[in-house]
């Protein structure tokens, strides 16, 4: 919700500098602006002490106050005598502005990214607006952008699909069913594995060019790459890999050396972040100064993770990581 402060700059642009009333404003404004609401994480529906909000933006807040005054006396009227719909509603409210609550009164549009997402922001989290705004809420399901993932950084195995279904894929995913035709055709399956190998070992090489660590080309790649999060759960990946650390440590060893690739984006003032990253990074040394686990098991951190190495990492992945609380994110992989 960082951006909904562009529904009060616009207010004030077509206020201040374009001069036009606040009804011609305001109509202008709701047609323009739109809410998608890419989770349901408390941190991601910001509210701002309306102390340091007022402060650092007077004119701005003003907007936001008066945008406020009239959204109440909608609510009223709406469901005239409910204080409880006011107090969960407000823009404004017991010393916060709450900028969910701000897109969503001047969206014209409020979308979920995919059904069940959709569902939950009508039936739980935003019930309220959804009662109120039935007309707004819709959903978007996220695509997989295969023209990134595939077309653009997995050559080989575009090349190899197109010889197989033709190209009518590039521009239609759905033609992508054809490839089912050869489902447990065994020698499909062994090009398709060389060219994860080959993909494998170009990921290798990109690892030990950015970070110095060599990995064995033939371990299985057990891949989380998205933002460092507490509710993407990077740290119950680790707990994962400690648990992997001691039975190696027991006698129990894999049928097949793992290694764990990491990569992500943090904020810098996310101290959890910081704290998880120094264990990732603390297990990384542990498990390669153990010669007995070393040869089972690996632990790499890429540093500054961006799409560029996405493209590296997402052809070479054996097993990718998706372990998001299902009920507060839409789980796929952020890069960004």
């Amino acid at each position: 919700t960082h951006p909904t402060v562009a529904v009060a700059e616009l207010m004030r642009i077509l206020l201040d500098e374009e001069g036009l009333s606040w009804d011609e404003a305001w109509e202008i404004t709701t047609k323009t602006c739109a809410y998608t609401n890419h989770t349901i994480m408390a941190e991601a529906l910001e509210k701002w002490p309306i102390e340091i909000f007022s402060r650092l933006l007077p004119r701005i807040y003003q907007i936001v106050e008066e945008i406020n005054r009239r959204f109440i006396l909608q609510i009223q009227a709406e469901f005239p005598g409910d204080n409880g719909k006011v107090a969960r509603m407000a823009i404004v409210y017991d010393g916060q502005v709450k900028m969910a609550h701000l897109a969503i009164a001047a969206g014209y549009s409020v979308n979920g990214v995919a059904r069940l997402h959709t569902e939950i922001l009508e039936k739980q989290e935003l019930k309220d607006f959804y009662e109120m705004y039935p007309e707004k809420f819709n959903n978007k399901t996220n695509g997989i952008t295969f023209r990134r993932w595939l077309l653009h950084c997995n050559h080989p195995l575009t090349e190899y699909i197109t010889s197989m279904i033709g190209d009518g894929f590039r521009k239609d995913s759905f033609e992508l069913d054809k490839m089912l035709g050869f489902k447990g055709n065994q020698d499909v399956l062994a090009n398709i594995l060389k060219i994860k190998q080959d993909a494998k070992k170009r990921c290798a090489e990109f690892i030990k060019a950015n970070t110095g660590e060599e990995i064995n080309t033939h371990s299985v790649y057990d891949i989380q790459i998205k933002r460092l999060h507490e509710y993407k759960r990077q740290q119950l990946n680790a707990l994962y890999i400690i648990s992997k650390y001691l039975e190696i440590k027991g006698g129990k060893k894999p049928s097949q050396p793992v290694t764990f690739i990491f990569g992500a984006k943090a904020a810098p003032a996310y101290v959890i972040a910081k704290d998880i990253i120094h264990l990732l990074l603390t297990l990384q040394d542990l498990i390669k100064d153990d010669p007995e686990v070393a040869p089972y098991m690996k632990l790499v951190m890429v540093e500054n993770y961006n799409v560029s190495a996405a493209e590296k990492l997402f052809p070479a992945c054996d097993i990718s990581e998706q372990i998001s609380l299902a009920s507060k994110a839409v789980s796929y992989t952020h890069l960004t």
